[in-house]
């Protein structure tokens, strides 16, 4: 008989932690030690824990894994687009997990050229990731960025595309991507932080040369910043951007004379934001200054690029988030946001046209896609909706026609999306606001207060989770499911505004909005307590961690990937990667308002005895985001205070880090993982 393993107990070791005469008791502290063969030891054991109580669900993870793969255009490639001569491809081949990057040269029926063939350079490695991509200007030579264990420290290398040769001059922890300068010899590369990981350093790199002869060209002082490297599409600029949630600062630098030095192009001023492009002899200006809340384009001549010379281009509007500019030969493009929805504005810089593209629902994702030719009158944009499919489209600016490049293929020979509905909804906050929500369902999924509804949110950093298709989320809406997207504050869905009033000591607007939102799909029939789902990751973890705390009697499962909920002890750890860069998000706990506004809602500080839902908690070992002791510590906490039975898992990827699971299929396995939880508990098993 199989020995039946009992839920893992983590040892008490109660470590005392003081701030502002606070006393804090953290009796799992001790799992932070990565090498430490006993929490090794807890984590396999939690490990294998859920690989027991999860047996009798592994034929319908088996089976949703092989209809979410069926679903997906394995021999798949990707639309061409041309730069520089070139036309570039990624493709996929049958029973492959990974990409295959190609090229060819002028046209497409040139003979194609192998760049890099993922699947072959993953070999032996759990987990392989293959980043930054940066072709040079005389086309042979390529730079790429290696990750082999999810922590995000990429080995940046260099390959001939002339002999294939992968040069000696390998460098350790960077970002992955680099930039040419026009010469063909000179690269620029940003590094991290060893400890926080924090990328800090730009350096010059000389081809030929080893990492120790590389030049430091620029170093960011401030914690809160981070540093990265950039070439400008105009391809005249190479650009160091200084950056951290309420501040922008830029360097540049010509890029036919990359020994010379950089230029700073406004220096920093607390609060002020701005990105920069370049056109002839003007940078444009996507900027906050003077209290232009949901951003203003402005402009200024290269030879002049401080703030007292900047111009107006297009004014400040207090119901439109200005987001991004595209700049084309003859045309700007305008990325904006409008009560929630994507709008694309195409105008000549001669002003003979100025117009929106039309989109006709509330429930759509429409962005400008790959566009890295300067002179050209198409616009390469996607666009996709809660029930269609994603498109590439090439949209011409001046006859305005349309030509769909390509259209996701579902490979399902009962989908049908006109099986589908979809809405946008609004539920009332506590104090008034407006929340709205995106949902998805069949047709003949009932809205009686009986179907089983997940309800997704992330709601930080004003991240935006636009309504997007899922070919993954039909394996539950072919079940009944109601899949539903709050857009919550936090985020910058309802423009700048919405996102400033769910941060720092407005923070928990985020977490009661969610809660909001679901007693809304309870009150209105959409499902009941006993069947609502929550789910989110990361800082979206931390949402669920909050909401699992504050109102568990509203679900009857959560899953929280990679969650967030440790808040109090990482933010006041500031050798933690990413802790001090997010003080403008968060707060600084060293000021004791923020610290006691965080202790607040810390999920992990706020267990206490009660009943919990079901809930299904996933990590990362190697994750450099959300450390993995967070949620550790955190199932550790839950499974000594939580008063009933319900299910508690920790699922932890031993090879991964903060994104999961590496390789095109998979990452399935985890969705079929996610999905075997909720259906189980639904107590539907084919």
């Amino acid at each position: 008989m199989k020995k039946t393993i009992e839920a893992p107990v983590a040892r008490i070791i109660p470590k005392e932690l003081k701030k502002h005469n606070d006393l804090r008791t953290d009796n799992y502290f001790w799992l932070n030690q990565r090498d430490d063969q006993n929490v090794l030891d807890y984590l396999n054991a939690e490990n294998d824990y859920y690989e027991q109580e999860t047996a009798h669900t592994k034929d319908l993870e088996t089976s949703l894994f092989e209809e979410m793969k069926a679903r997906i255009k394995e021999d798949d490639s990707s639309v061409p687009y041309k730069y520089n001569g070139y036309w570039y491809i990624v493709r996929y081949e049958k029973g492959k997990g990974y990409p295959i990057y190609t090229r060819r040269k002028e046209s497409l029926e040139a003979e194609e050229e192998l760049l890099f063939d993922c699947n072959e350079m993953a070999e032996g490695h759990a987990y392989f990731r293959l980043v930054g991509l940066s072709v040079s200007p005389d086309n042979t030579m390529i730079t790429f960025g290696m990750d082999l264990t999810g922590r995000r420290q990429y080995t940046l290398q260099i390959k001939s595309l002339i002999t294939n040769e992968v040069f000696s001059d390998a460098i350790e922890n960077t970002t992955g991507s680099s930039t040419w300068a026009n010469d063909n010899t000179t690269l620029f590369y940003a590094k991290k932080d060893e400890q926080t990981l924090r990328s800090n350093e730009i350096y010059k790199h000389k081809i030929g040369d080893s990492e120790d002869q590389d030049v430091l060209v620029f170093t960011e002082e401030d914690d809160m910043f981070g540093a990265a490297v950039y070439k400008t599409k105009s391809r005249k600029y190479i650009i160091i951007a200084c950056y951290s949630t309420l501040t922008n600062e830029f360097h540049f630098l010509n890029a036919d004379t990359p020994d010379t030095s950089f230029k700073l192009f406004q220096r920093r001023i607390r609060g002020l934001e701005y990105s920069i492009s370049h056109f002839e002899d003007q940078f444009y200006i996507l900027t906050n200054k003077d209290k232009a809340t949901n951003f203003k384009l402005m402009k200024t001549s290269e030879t002049k690029t401080g703030i007292d010379n900047w111009v107006e281009v297009i004014a400040h509007r207090d119901e439109v988030l200005l987001e991004d500019i595209e700049i084309f030969k003859d045309y700007l493009v305008i990325s904006e946001r409008a009560n929630g929805l994507n709008q694309i504005r195409i105008t000549r810089w001669d002003k003979t046209q100025d117009y929106y593209l039309p989109f006709d629902n509330e429930t759509y994702t429409a962005n400008a896609g790959t566009n890295v030719d300067f002179d050209t009158e198409i616009l390469r944009f996607s666009y996709h909706s809660l029930t269609s499919p994603a498109s590439v489209i090439d949209f011409n600016m001046r006859t305005k026609e349309r030509e769909i490049k390509k259209e996701q293929e579902v490979l399902d020979p009962k989908f049908d999306k006109d099986n589908y509905t979809s809405e946008r909804i609004w539920a009332t906050a506590q104090d008034g606001t407006k929340i709205p929500m995106s949902l998805v369902r069949r047709k003949d999924t009932k809205l009686d207060g009986n179907a089983p509804l997940l309800q997704y949110a992330y709601g930080s950093y004003g991240s935006t989770i636009d309504p997007y298709f899922s070919t993954i989320r039909l394996s539950l809406l072919d079940r009944g499911f109601i899949y539903v997207i709050a857009h919550i504050r936090g985020s910058e869905y309802l423009g700048r505004d919405w996102y400033e009033n769910g941060k720092l000591l407005q923070k928990k607007n985020t977490f009661t909005d969610f809660i909001d939102c679901s007693r809304y799909l309870i009150d209105n029939n959409y499902t009941s307590a006993a069947h609502l789902y929550a789910m989110g990751g990361s800082a979206g973890g931390l949402l669920m961690g909050v909401i699992l705390n504050e109102a568990p009697q509203l679900y009857n499962g959560i899953i929280a990937q990679v969650p967030f909920v440790d808040v109090m002890t990482t933010m006041l750890d500031d050798t933690i990667p990413l802790t001090t860069g997010e003080y403008d998000e968060w707060g600084n706990p060293n000021d004791k308002d923020y610290y006691d506004y965080m202790k607040s809602y810390s999920p992990y500080d706020n267990v206490k005895a009660q009943d919990y839902p079901h809930l299904l908690v996933t990590a990362g070992l190697n994750d450099s985001q959300v450390q993995y002791w967070e949620p550790a510590k955190w199932v550790a906490k839950l499974r000594t205070l939580k008063q009933n039975d319900t299910k508690l898992f920790f699922n932890i990827n031993m090879d991964a880090g903060h994104g999961g699971a590496s390789g095109r299929f998979e990452s399935l396995k985890e969705d079929a993982q996610e999905y075997a939880f909720l259906l189980d508990l639904e107590g539907i098993l084919d």
